[in-house]
């Protein structure tokens, strides 16, 4: 008989939160979904002037940070303000397989939703199978492909656009 696992409880970040996402984020750093380098301390800050608390959503299980998704405006523009960005999705190595990254995509719809959002589009790495996945099944589609966008430990990487309507 299988258990049913509870479900993970979502929020918006808050700013004593700062050290724990940190750490999240170092530790599932990886050439899967990162373009950047591994990051090396002195550490930057997790929130800084580009990056509030209020754009991320947490993912909590058992009362312990597990994920994390930033939901942000894809550029500065009025023109474009009505479309919201996903970018970074992160899961903590324990919490993989137990539906944080699908609770944290729909609460990230229904957050874009209540602040107004027509659209929400994300890029993913086109080698990163399983996210692209689990944005498919969430009703994410590719809207484009840009070829060897990257380079990455000796390998070019397309970056892939996906989207949908809200």
């Amino acid at each position: 008989m299988s258990e049913s696992r509870p479900a993970p409880h979502i929020r918006i970040a808050l700013p004593d939160d700062e050290e724990e996402l940190a750490r999240l984020d170092r530790a599932t750093w990886s050439t899967l979904h990162a373009v950047t380098p591994r990051p090396q301390p002195p550490y930057n800050p997790f929130f800084d002037e580009r990056h509030h608390p209020d754009d991320y959503l947490v993912a909590e299980l058992h009362g312990r940070l597990v994920g994390y998704t930033r939901l942000a405006f894809p550029t500065p523009l009025a023109s474009n303000a009505h479309v919201r960005q996903i970018q970074g999705l992160a899961v903590a190595d324990e919490a993989r397989g137990l539906g944080v990254g699908r609770a944290l995509i729909r609460a990230a719809v229904e957050e874009a939703r209540r602040r107004g959002a027509r659209r929400l589009t994300l890029r993913v790495l086109g080698h990163n199978t399983p996210a692209r996945k689990l944005y498919e099944s969430e009703g994410f589609v590719v809207e484009g492909v840009l070829p060897e966008e990257f380079f990455m430990e000796g390998v070019y990487v397309d970056d892939v656009v996906m989207g949908r309507s809200l």
